[in-house]
């Protein structure tokens, strides 16, 4: 009783501070059950994200138990007098604040009070999730039947509606799209704090708006993702563990490397390798600097002993093939040595390794803990993700791999081709237009560690000069994860999506109280400050 006395007093205040007014009775229609809490270090850990660039305290932060109190929540911004922001807060692993809210609320939807587990549809191939659920524990749940979702982000630590939100991306995207193109149906609260359920052939509107729209016009509570059989190995007749091979190889020219990753995403059927990603290395030193641990290469080479003929930039082909129930190492050594024969990498080159699928796709975790150690996790992270056409990833590798960035890269950069025809334009997300565009993500942090190419001001710098080259010679490319500080520059964004971008918001958002922290759209109340 005496939780639900607090409670109660903590909405008292938050309704006096936005101007509403209701009779005691209807105080009770925000529930009892959800925590919202102003307390200091709830309001110090929602006003920061995983980019530490940008700090922005909420007037207060909601722990959901269901979605009726993210419903009730935001009902009550939208039909208070003066209004306030609300945004939904994952594992808070945004870059530049798109999960805050200025003087309003963040819903804590990660690590939820009350929330409930995945439920998994063996016959039908689904999990049914809370949309705060990580996709670890996604796996973990699924796992136990057998099954997994088709498409990853290659970390897994991420809130299921938080990557729903932008697209989810990895190397199986080529294949099986990103994770918005795996989702049978999602619950979403609007931002007028209708709970809708939504899919391709129900409410598809809100469907297609809400899949990689930023947050921008609802928050989804639920979602029911596509499931396929795990990879799995036959150990002792009746045993199976769920492993997959994993390669790496190395090329010097650019052009081969970019051939032989378009060739590998073209293939349809068997075989063919489950998961295509590669990455640039600029730095001087051993090349199996990052991810290396799961490797251990007997002679481990060095960009100077190899001529690169390019400025000492190497590329690093990465992909893997997933075993199956009826698939020994010798069938997967065929299938991989057949694969690899069509290739041009640098000879003697191959790194390769047989590991648990959960180890792998979980492998980023693992690097994760080695920088926490250090004390190098927890610190500013200027990333940049682009989509580049392929028609121009080769201007892109000369002007910028090449040209702007250094040999000090302070992160991985990401570089791997996506076939568009996997990625559904009813969506809102945009992408390069052309058949075949690249994902490159420099995923760099800051560090104040006497070198002035790693500080945040160089590594700011240096991703302003390659998004000035990109518009300078018209490369073409489009933000991924995308921010933008003028609604004209979000409109350059979205191009010729915009006008349904702005339809949908007007329709399920009028007066845009969600994910404000985007800058999108100005809000259409007045700022609330603190007044206790």
């Amino acid at each position: 009783m005496a939780a639900k006395l607090l409670l109660l007093s903590a909405i008292c205040r938050l309704i006096v501070i936005v101007g509403l007014t209701l009779h005691p009775t209807d105080i009770l229609l925000v529930g009892t059950e959800n925590q919202l809490s102003f307390n200091r270090s709830d309001i110090q850990s929602a006003s920061l994200d995983f980019g530490r660039m940008k700090t922005v305290e909420p007037m207060a932060v909601l722990h959901p138990a269901s979605a009726s109190d993210v419903s009730n929540l935001v009902k009550l911004a939208f039909e208070s007098a003066h209004g306030f922001a609300v945004s939904a807060r994952g594992h808070g692993h945004s870059i530049n604040g798109q999960s805050q809210a200025a003087n309003g609320v963040v819903i804590q939807m990660s690590g939820s009070r009350g929330r409930w587990s995945p439920e998994v549809s063996e016959k039908l191939m689904y999990v049914d999730v809370w949309g705060g659920e990580l996709w670890i524990d996604v796996l973990k749940s699924t796992l136990q039947y057998g099954l997994a979702p088709k498409s990853w982000t290659d970390y897994l630590y991420l809130s299921v509606g938080g990557t729903l939100s932008n697209a989810g991306i990895s190397g199986q995207a080529f294949n099986h799209g990103p994770q918005i193109s795996n989702v049978h149906e999602v619950e979403v609260v609007t931002g007028k704090g209708e709970v809708v359920t939504c899919a391709e052939d129900k409410n598809s509107e809100l469907f297609h708006a809400v899949m990689g729209g930023l947050g921008q016009f609802g928050i989804i509570t639920r979602a029911r993702i596509a499931l396929e059989p795990a990879p799995q190995r036959c150990v002792y007749v009746i045993l199976y563990v769920y492993q997959v091979r994993w390669i790496r190889v190395l090329y010097s020219s650019f052009s081969g490397f970019t051939h032989d990753q378009e060739y590998l995403i073209s293939l349809h059927g068997q075989p063919k390798f489950d998961y295509v990603e590669g990455f640039v290395i600029v730095d001087e030193g051993l090349i199996n600097n990052w991810r290396s641990s799961f490797f251990s290469p007997s002679n481990p080479i060095k960009i100077s002993s190899i001529n690169a003929g390019g400025g000492n930039v190497l590329y690093c082909l990465e992909i893997t093939k997933n075993y199956y129930q009826h698939s020994g190492p010798e069938s997967i050594d065929q299938e991989v040595e057949a694969l690899l024969q069509k290739l041009n990498y640098i000879p003697g080159s191959v790194f390769t390794t047989d590991l648990p699928y959960v180890d792998f796709l979980d492998r980023v975790h693992k690097a994760e803990l080695k920088l926490r150690s250090k004390g190098l996790w927890d610190v500013p992270h200027p990333w940049l993700n682009l989509f580049v056409p392929k028609s121009r990833i080769a201007d892109f590798d000369q002007g910028v791999f090449k040209g702007i960035l250094g040999n000090k890269t302070s992160g991985p950069i990401l570089i791997y081709p996506m076939n568009k025809n996997k990625w559904d334009d009813k969506t809102s997300v945009v992408t390069p237009n052309e058949d075949v565009f690249y994902l490159v993500a420099l995923l760099r942090s800051a560090l104040e560690n006497g070198e002035e190419a790693l500080t945040l001001e160089r590594l700011s710098d240096e991703n302003r000069r390659i998004l000035n080259f990109c518009n300078e010679n018209n490369i073409g490319v489009k933000q991924y994860l995308p921010h933008h500080t003028t609604q004209q520059e979000w409109m350059d964004h979205y191009g010729e999506k915009w006008p349904q971008f702005y339809k949908r918001k007007m329709e399920f958002d009028p007066r845009h109280i969600l994910a404000t922290g985007q800058k999108i759209f100005e809000p259409s109340f007045t700022s609330m400050t603190r007044s206790w």
